[in-house]
């Protein structure tokens, strides 16, 4: 029985990008593992203080220790870590630890991150077939509808796309809160769309248990034993 794990799984825990964004990586033949261009099969045993992997020609760090932080995104930060963007979040965060976002915002999008190095956390996080709680308030440029919840909340239709249904509720003449367990690209905008309305806010105020509260924008906190043990058990790490 080995301990020893998938090149791409070593690379996530490493904090490098995601696992699915791993196996991009590998496949591009852009990962050396000792001395030779990796393959899908490799696997690398975590007891290694500094194995033997490049990308693109240059070494990866070994394994740091956990992190799990929150941070409040504001409007305008890019959640793609490009050093060369000069509007990435890549600015934004410490050197040490590498973090990197567990699901992303649009750049037009404000609210809660989790920032983590932990790439089964990501995965569970990010991969579709979980299903897990996200939850939005959205302002929109005009008074909604009578019927608005209840069009918005059982799926819309725009392009190809049928989306699942959500919880929808009021908030404000103009403001709805809106819990979604897809993660679909610029859905919130795009549902909203397709019913007449146009985005002028959107902020994300949790993430399953993960609250944003009070966290003031640009700022980051870990976080609490407490908070980590329960999303762990929701995620079934």
């Amino acid at each position: 029985m080995t301990n020893n794990m998938r090149l791409e799984q070593y690379l996530a825990h490493c904090g490098v990008c995601s696992r699915r964004q791993a196996q991009r990586l590998i496949a591009a033949g852009r990962v050396c593992f000792n001395g030779q261009i990796a393959s899908a099969l490799d696997r690398v045993s975590p007891n290694v203080v500094n194995p033997n992997i490049l990308l693109d020609g240059a070494a990866i760090a070994p394994l740091e220790s956990k992190q799990y932080w929150l941070y409040h995104k504001p409007v305008g930060i890019d959640c793609r870590l490009l050093p060369e963007l000069a509007s990435s979040l890549i600015h934004h965060l410490p050197a040490s630890p590498r973090l990197y976002p567990a699901g992303r915002l649009d750049k037009d999008s404000r609210g809660l991150l989790l920032l983590t190095n932990d790439g089964a956390l990501t995965h569970r996080l990010m991969h579709p077939d979980f299903g897990h709680e996200k939850v939005y308030q959205v302002t929109v440029n005009k008074p909604l509808k009578n019927d608005f919840a209840t069009l918005m909340s059982a799926g819309v239709c725009y392009r190809d796309v049928t989306t699942k249904p959500c919880k929808v509720s009021i908030i404000g003449e103009c403001q709805f809160e809106i819990t979604l367990t897809q993660g679909l690209n610029r859905q919130i905008r795009r549902m909203s769309q397709a019913l007449g309305y146009h985005v002028v806010d959107l902020l994300r105020v949790s993430m399953m248990n993960c609250q944003l509260a009070q966290l003031p924008e640009t700022k980051m906190r870990p976080l609490e034993a407490a908070e980590l043990v329960t999303l762990q058990q929701l995620l079934k790490l």
